[in-house]
């Protein structure tokens, strides 16, 4: 199944991921779901944007800005998707679920906080 965002989204997806860089917080997939008022299916959306973001980031050998979406849950991980997309992405290997994972993403986080992007991306 192919899913496609708009233009609009895409660009407010950018926007929402840039403030957050900007502030150096995180956010939850929810809360961008619904800032960015996505149409069903929403995560579905939301989750191909992410990993098109991250796969368009690592050919510009950038920091993943997708790493600044996480889970509600208490892990204050992204979901298992990301680290499948991360490993695809040949950025990081071992399991989506352990202290690996989460100081891979930690670092990662810290990179985004630290990386100027240019503006037309």
């Amino acid at each position: 199944m192919s899913v496609r965002i708009s233009r609009q989204h895409w660009q407010a997806l950018l926007d929402e991921l840039d403030d957050a860089r900007r502030q150096r917080h995180l956010l939850t997939y929810r809360a961008l779901i619904e800032r960015l008022d996505l149409p069903t299916p929403a995560m579905q959306t939301l989750t191909a944007a992410l990993e098109h973001l991250a796969a368009l980031d690592a050919r510009a050998e950038r920091p993943l800005r997708s790493a600044l979406v996480i889970s509600q849950g208490a892990s204050r991980l992204p979901r298992t998707g990301f680290f499948d997309c991360v490993m695809r992405l040949g950025r990081f290997s071992g399991a989506s679920d352990g202290v690996a994972a989460a100081s891979w993403h930690a670092a990662e986080v810290v990179r985004v906080f630290e990386f100027d992007y240019p503006v037309d991306v």
